[in-house]
């Protein structure tokens, strides 16, 4: 008699980021008996919450086989636009959060005219805009911090509903949101094709420069919220805050799965593609490892990410 259950291999192939992500922690709570504390393990999903809102709108750009290298920077400039603007022009928290949510949504849109009007590829488009967000984040503070947000503000990062800290029950809530907009939506379906074949999607009567369009201003607005909740973390707008976070909200959805050349991944695979990267700070902190050696380990985890994308789209 047939069966249609999946075999081993694909079995391992669908879950491997889950083993993956069980198989580290196991690592470490052998390692540190302190790793299964829940005030540890609570601590985790708080420290890899606001990088996996990031990672999610990310994982939008890299299903239509582009990418986002602007995110860290924008993170600096609308946490900063965000704070100034509560603090400084009368507009209060919630008037300052809305415009710097605003602004990342239209720094994803002018990347995306770049790409789809002026032609660039996505990787030099996004690399000239986080320059662009960086320099005008340093004119806008002056190169200071931006201190002075009140306890609304500072509450998004440290306040608790339910004793769950806020960050946490904000990504849960986006990550829910993106999940059936991929799976379930029109939307989610042309962002697929748009990544997995983009003439044949064109032919199909399906826009993909509008796809693309939205897609980098859902990366605007997750970074930008992303942002928002570091400023409120740090109690005070950073100039040069969230430097580098390019890699891990690029490594978190690679990682997870979601394939650099387009149509493949999803949003349940990045959280978790997040949360292996936060284990592995975590972890690595509690055994005592150097931080100059655990950003050796984080580089050769994405090499072998992006090596196992490239073996799995050949064998495809």
């Amino acid at each position: 008699m047939k069966t249609n259950a999946p075999g081993p291999l694909v079995l391992l192939s669908r879950f491997s980021v889950l083993f993956i992500l069980l198989g580290i922690g196991l690592i470490f709570a052998l390692g540190s008996e302190d790793f299964l504390a829940p005030n540890n393990l609570l601590n985790i999903a708080l420290q890899t919450s606001i990088i996996t809102i990031v990672a999610i709108g990310m994982t939008f750009t890299i299903l239509t086989a582009g990418i986002d290298l602007s995110v860290g920077s924008v993170m600096a400039l609308c946490g900063a636009l965000a704070a100034g603007l509560a603090v400084k022009s009368g507009l209060g928290t919630f008037g300052g959060i809305s415009v710097a949510l605003m602004a990342g949504v239209l720094i994803g849109a002018v990347n995306g005219l770049l790409i789809v009007r002026g032609g660039m590829p996505p990787f030099v488009a996004t690399l000239a805009m986080m320059a662009v967000a960086r320099g005008l984040t340093l004119v806008y503070t002056e190169g200071r911090p931006i201190a002075g947000i009140d306890e609304a503000f500072i509450f998004l990062g440290n306040g608790k509903i339910l004793n769950i800290p806020a960050p946490i029950i904000i990504m849960i809530v986006i990550a829910v949101i993106a999940a059936i907009v991929l799976r379930y939506t029109r939307f989610g379906l042309y962002v697929y094709a748009t990544g997995g074949n983009e003439e044949t999607t064109r032919l199909a009567g399906i826009s993909p420069q509008k796809v693309m369009m939205a897609v980098y201003m859902i990366s605007g607005f997750t970074a930008a919220l992303g942002g928002i909740l570091l400023t409120a973390r740090l109690w005070s707008a950073q100039p040069n805050a969230a430097t580098g976070w390019e890699l891990d909200a690029i490594a978190a959805p690679v990682l997870g799965g979601t394939s650099l050349f387009g149509g493949v991944g999803g949003i349940g695979g990045t959280v978790a593609g997040a949360f292996i990267i936060g284990i592995l700070s975590n972890g690595l902190n509690l055994m005592g490892i150097s931080s100059y050696y655990q950003q050796v380990i984080k580089g050769v985890v994405f090499i072998l990410a992006v090596v196992l994308d490239l073996f799995t789209k050949r064998k495809k």
